[in-house]
């Protein structure tokens, strides 16, 4: 983390909008809410350059360590946070894509319009269209999203791939998505994709996907088309979602995090 934190967020964010800009590309980005009460106008620079904020809690906490009244406290906290810095979020995800009985209770309570970690559990990802979650006796008022096993921590910390393979992977998931159809979702963490060294990893994955006529919208823009057309954008044959979280702007917010 201290390596990936020598790089200025701002550059790394300068960096992953110069890339998506010709492809009208647009990215969400959770973000934790006293992270973004550090630097606002960082935070607030996503949505100038056409990109969307979303809710990462107010703390990165695992929510499996806390009662539901703590993760309540958390959820409040952070949609309180953005109201006051009046950025508008419409969407959330847990941190660590970790959720309790008790987490989607509190997705829809604070009226989201959907949720992108709950499709991280394996038995949604491989889906290709959005859905909705049984909470007690009725469907959840938000929609979910399949996410994508293939994340840049998973590729690059877990199984240790270069550069190279994670274009490769990535390249074979968005023809897949594009043979299906529907919709595909990707996590990848602006901390490691912004830098110079994985950047292309972001640019390959875009171009390839405009390429085969794809949809990059933010993830309310795709919510609200669909709703309203019931297909995508432009016609096109599919959608991607470009999400990933924010959780410090610095090394010093890491360690604080920590401790």
């Amino acid at each position: 983390m201290f390596r990936l934190h020598s790089i200025p967020f701002s550059i790394l964010l300068e960096n992953m909008f110069n890339v998506l800009e010709p492809y009208h590309a647009k990215f969400t980005f959770p973000v934790i809410a006293s992270i973004a009460t550090k630097n606002p106008e960082l935070t607030r620079s996503i949505m100038r350059h056409g990109h969307e904020v979303a809710v990462h809690g107010f703390k990165h906490v695992n929510y499996s360590y806390i009662t539901g009244k703590q993760q309540d406290n958390d959820i409040k906290s952070a949609v309180d946070t953005f109201k006051a810095l009046k950025i508008p979020v419409f969407g959330f995800r847990a941190p660590y894509n970790v959720y309790t009985e008790d987490t989607p209770k509190l997705v829809e309570k604070y009226g989201f319009l959907w949720d992108i970690g709950i499709g991280y559990k394996p038995k949604y990802r491989h889906g290709n269209s959005m859905f909705r979650v049984q909470i007690d006796d009725h469907e959840s008022t938000f929609v979910c999203f399949p996410l994508n096993r293939w994340s840049d921590d998973y590729m690059a910390d877990i199984r240790g791939f270069s550069v190279k393979k994670m274009k490769e992977t990535l390249k074979m998931v968005i023809i897949e998505a594009s043979e299906k159809g529907g919709m595909v979702m990707f996590d990848l963490h602006p901390i490691r994709i912004g830098q110079s060294k994985y950047i292309d990893v972001l640019k390959n994955l875009v171009e390839h996907g405009t390429e085969l006529n794809g949809w990059f919208p933010s993830v309310t823009e795709a919510v609200n088309y669909w709703r309203e057309h019931g297909k995508w954008k432009h016609d096109a044959p599919f959608c991607c979602l470009l999400t990933g979280d924010i959780d410090n702007f610095s090394f010093f917010d890491y360690l604080q995090r920590l401790f």
